[in-house]
Formats: C-alpha cells, sequence, structure tokens
C-alpha cells in the first residue's frame, strides 16, 4: 500500500515541478538560514564559556604549611563542583616559572633561590560570576597567605567587560536567529499550505470520484500528505547541505584566526557530531511543518464541501 502511495506522490510532484521547486526552495533557504544560526549561537556559546573560565585563581600557601594541609585543600578544592583545571605549583617550579619570565636577563634568575617563592595552588572556576565567592572562602583557610586572581590583572574589571559584552552579543544572536528562523518557517509553513491546496484543487475530480468508489479517507490524504513530507525533507537536505559545505569552507580560516579559542571543534567527529544532530532536529521540523500544512490544507478543502 505504501508503495501505491509513493507512486502517486511522485506523479503529483512531476506534473507540476515548478511547484515543487517552490515549496523545496523555499524550506531550503529557511533551513540553510537554520544551520548556520545554529552554528552561530554554537560558536558565541563556545567563546562565552571560553572566556568565562579562563582566568585562574591563585592561592599563596604560607611558607610553613606542611605537604599535608596543602594536599588537603586541593582535594577540598577537587571537591568543589564550582572549581575546575586544580594545579599545584612549587616553590621550585615557581622559580623555573620566574626564570622563563625573565630569559632576557638570566642574571636575575640566577640571583634568587627557590626558598623566596611560595608555593600555590592554581585552579579556574566554572563561571567567572563565581570567582568573587571562592576567592573569599580560599582567603580564610589557614594556610593560604593571600589569593591572586588574573582577570583583575591590568585593569581589574576589564575581563568582566568583554564578557558582559559576549553575554550581550550572544543574547542578540539567539535572539535575532530565532526570530528570523521563525519568520522563514512561517513562510515555508504558508507556501505549503497553498501548494498542497492548489494540489488538491487540481485533483478534485479524481478525489470524488475515488471517494465514489469507496475510497477511504486516509488512501486520499495519504499521497498529498507524503508529498508535503518530501518537500521538507528535500528542503531540508539541500538547505543544510549547504550551510555545511559553506562552514566547512570557512572553518580553517575561523580556527586560525581565533587561534586558541575553542570557537568550533577541532576534531573533526565531534563537529559531524553536531552537523547530524542539526539535521537531525531540522529533519524532524521540517516533517512537522509539512503535516501542519498538509493537514490543515485537507482541513479546509473539507469544510468548503
Amino acid at each position: 500500500m505504501i508503495k501505491i502511495h509513493l507512486k502517486q506522490a511522485a506523479s503529483y510532484i512531476r506534473r507540476s515541478p515548478f511547484q515543487a521547486l517552490a515549496s523545496i526552495s523555499v524550506l531550503g533557504l529557511t533551513f540553510f538560514v537554520a544551520t548556520i544560526i545554529s552554528i552561530l549561537v554554537f560558536s558565541s556559546n563556545r567563546v562565552l564559556n571560553y572566556f568565562e573560565t579562563r582566568p585562574q585563581i591563585i592561592a599563596f600557601i604560607k611558607n610553613d604549611a606542611d605537604d599535608g594541609k596543602i594536599n588537603t585543600l586541593r582535594e577540598k578544592l577537587n571537591n568543589d563542583t564550582r572549581v575546575k583545571n586544580i594545579r599545584i605549583v612549587t616553590k621550585a617550579e615557581a622559580l623555573e616559572i620566574y626564570k622563563k619570565a625573565t630569559a632576557d636577563n638570566p642574571l636575575l634568575g640566577e640571583l634568587v633561590s627557590p626558598s623566596i617563592f611560595p608555593a600555590s595552588i592554581e585552579f579556574s572556576v566554572i563561571n567567572l560570576s563565581l570567582a568573587k565567592e571562592v576567592i573569599e572562602e580560599t582567603k580564610k583557610e589557614d594556610i593560604v597567605e593571600s589569593v591572586g586572581f588574573t582577570a583583575s590583572l591590568e585593569g581589574g574589571s576589564t575581563l568582566g567587560d568583554v564578557v558582559e559584552r559576549l553575554k550581550t552579543i550572544t543574547f542578540y544572536i539567539r535572539a535575532a536567529g530565532i526570530g528570523f528562523v521563525i519568520f522563514l518557517g512561517a513562510t515555508s509553513f504558508f507556501v505549503l499550505l497553498v501548494v498542497i491546496s492548489m494540489r488538491i484543487t487540481t485533483r478534485r475530480e479524481e478525489v470524488e470520484i475515488l471517494e465514489l468508489m469507496g475510497a477511504s479517507p486516509g488512501f486520499i490524504r495519504t499521497p498529498i500528505i507524503l508529498e508535503a513530507i518530501y518537500y521538507a525533507m528535500v528542503g531540508v537536505v539541500m538547505g543544510w547541505s549547504m550551510a555545511v559545505v559553506l562552514i566547512l569552507y570557512t572553518v580553517p580560516t575561523i580556527i586560525s584566526y581565533f587561534k586558541t579559542i575553542p570557537i568550533l571543534p577541532t576534531n573533526a567527529l565531534n563537529f559531524m557530531e553536531i552537523l547530524m544532530i542539526i539535521l537531525a532536529t531540522e529533519l524532524a521540523a521540517g516533517i512537522l511543518i509539512a503535516l501542519g500544512g498538509s493537514l490543515l490544507a485537507l482541513g479546509r478543502t473539507a469544510k468548503k464541501k
């Protein structure tokens, strides 16, 4: 039975190729834009997360603190869900860091010994808004001499301002993108509605004959619904494919421009996984648009009888 319906749907498409092309083109444009906006929102969220978690908190340890107390503090931080990327820097490591920083003047490195450098624990927070709270708690630890925060370097609130701006940009990208996609989705819905309504009108005599022969409503409606689903699926795949080609073409340039900022996954499998999730979501949305448009067209036609 399904083969008969598919053949009928294919014959309807061949009879009116320009209507089919119009429907597929509008749907293709809709999902091309939807794919691009999805990647833009994903990338902006990654950039925002990068800058939110970039600053390091450095807890400088008192000279008389023993290894047991330092390990206890590390375990406490390790169990804190707000904290990540914990690293202990010993006095010897601190000296090596100093020597690298003063490599242009080796004499400075030779004049100091590890004993003058405090050991420290470096870590990041999962969200920049948690930094102040975590810093205040860390300062209260007995073995902590002082706490530094890299976001406070070179002008205190600079990084916070950057994060706030990124949040604003991300919000506007998301809001404008969703609004535009909804507009295009509504346009696709109405184009499908018009095309399917015209298709039903041109088949009125055929439908009446089938009804006189005792054909069930499902038998009459199924080819029309399948035709709409075909338009939607072809439009989704076409729009998604065009967007993916454009994205893959620009990815090397984007990654090289942003360098250390992980704006897009560098692992090809992870990136393809994201693209396939977008495709699956768009196919589901396209099928819903097709079902809604075709069923509404059929319902309007039934009321006119």
